[in-house]
């Protein structure tokens, strides 16, 4: 596996941008709504990494810290269940926000809609959302997970009460599996945020709902006086996240946008290669990460479409840079809050901490990362997986740069 970080600016041509509207201010601001109905809703920190700035030399560090999400451990939660209630207010001719959460779970909208079963396939936070937005709601939720899944993350959903399995196949052929499945079965729903032609409205929704999250954190750094970031660094397995938060960014900004950059998994790093060969590239093969919900080689094509037109650059990033911003959101300068990140959440961290080194400098030029900048990473999941948490943080795996340790 190659331990080497490979970039790109974004250099492709422009589309007729038909899918940002997508992430406009008044769709997501409809999702946020739903998602404020939920008696376990919280606005999830902004933590203000200072000492890390000074470090850095850049003038803020800012990261939303996904950990906090509905008590889910990650922020994949916000897309699952805005997509059903999207499809169930489609189902009953509703629309969207006359379904908040006290309706949403009644026995009235119950016995109008009915029973549907929400097919999904996941590493684990995707899946674990849905699951537990299916609880909720009353519905049934089937999970198929790629190999290399750990129990526990299978654990984990299935104490949702969904019904839930490993196979024998990478994420991507998961997807193809679970949506045969939900084909076959009576009010069987696809819920997956990715899309392919003729699959493109509920990730659309999905996308909406992930907009929860920018536009908190864009309000929280407006109240801690800083109007807009300069820089913002977010992770994509499919590109569903990246889309929805560069494309409300990117709405909110339209004339002074952020620099806006993708952070990938080396070893399924789709976005980066269609990124390089100026069209959309599959990665296939066993995808092989520690970052497991990175782990997907087939993109999104609705968040391809906003991609293209609105990212700065693209990031392939070795496992080490992933374990690194673990240790440094786990172990911070004195001063600074402590972030639990887990491996696809962290990433972002690494790679920021990593441009600020000799051998990057042309990279950091590129960005126009300085003293003037205010940047913001997410941290879309915590320790969602002990065992590989302890491995990387106790046990140093992925430690050493340039060399692997295991």
């Amino acid at each position: 596996m190659d331990n080497e970080l490979k970039w790109t600016l974004n250099h492709m041509s422009k589309t007729d941008d038909k899918n940002l509207e997508i992430m406009s201010g008044e769709n997501v601001a409809k999702a946020h709504a739903f998602h404020r109905s939920f008696p376990q809703y919280e606005v999830t920190p902004l933590k203000k990494l200072s000492k890390m700035a000074k470090y850095l030399g850049i003038k803020n560090l800012y990261v939303k810290d996904e950990s906090y999400r509905f008590g889910l451990n990650a922020f994949k939660v916000l897309g699952g269940s805005f997509a059903m209630a999207r499809y169930i207010a489609k189902q009953t001719g509703k629309d969207v926000s006359e379904l908040p959460y006290e309706v949403l779970t009644s026995q009235k909208l119950k016995d109008e809609f009915g029973q549907a079963t929400f097919f999904t396939a996941t590493d684990g936070n995707h899946g674990r959302g849905v699951a537990w937005a299916a609880q909720k709601l009353g519905q049934k939720a089937v999970v198929r997970m790629p190999k290399g899944t750990t129990q526990t993350r299978l654990e984990n959903i299935e104490k949702l009460g969904a019904t839930v399995t490993i196979e024998d196949m990478n994420y991507d052929d998961c997807v193809r599996l679970a949506a045969s499945e939900a084909d076959a079965t009576e009010n069987g729903v696809m819920v997956q945020d990715t899309a392919w032609e003729g699959y493109e409205e509920i990730p659309t929704w999905i996308m909406q709902g992930y907009g929860t999250l920018a536009r908190e954190a864009g309000r929280q750094m407006i109240a801690d006086c800083c109007d807009r970031p300069t820089h913002i660094f977010v992770q994509a397995g499919v590109g569903s996240l990246a889309g929805a938060v560069i494309g409300y960014f990117a709405n909110m900004y339209p004339d002074n946008p952020p620099i806006m950059c993708v952070v990938e998994a080396g070893a399924a790093d789709c976005l980066y290669q269609s990124a390089v060969e100026e069209k959309r590239v599959n990665v296939s093969g066993d995808l092989a990460t520690i970052m497991a919900g990175l782990a997907c080689g087939e993109s999104n094509t609705i968040a391809w479409d906003i991609l293209r037109n609105h990212a700065s650059a693209f990031f392939s990033c070795p496992d080490w840079m992933s374990a690194k911003g673990t240790r440094v959101y786990g172990v911070p300068l004195a001063g600074d809050p402590v972030v639990i990140s887990g491996e696809s959440g962290s990433v972002p961290m690494g790679l920021l901490t990593s441009l600020f080194k000799p051998e990057y400098e042309d990279i950091k030029k590129a960005l126009k990362l300085d003293e003037n900048s205010e940047v913001l990473l997410i941290s879309t999941e915590g320790n969602t997986d002990p065992v590989r948490f302890r491995e990387i943080v106790w046990d140093g795996l992925y430690g050493i740069e340039k060399t692997m340790v295991k």
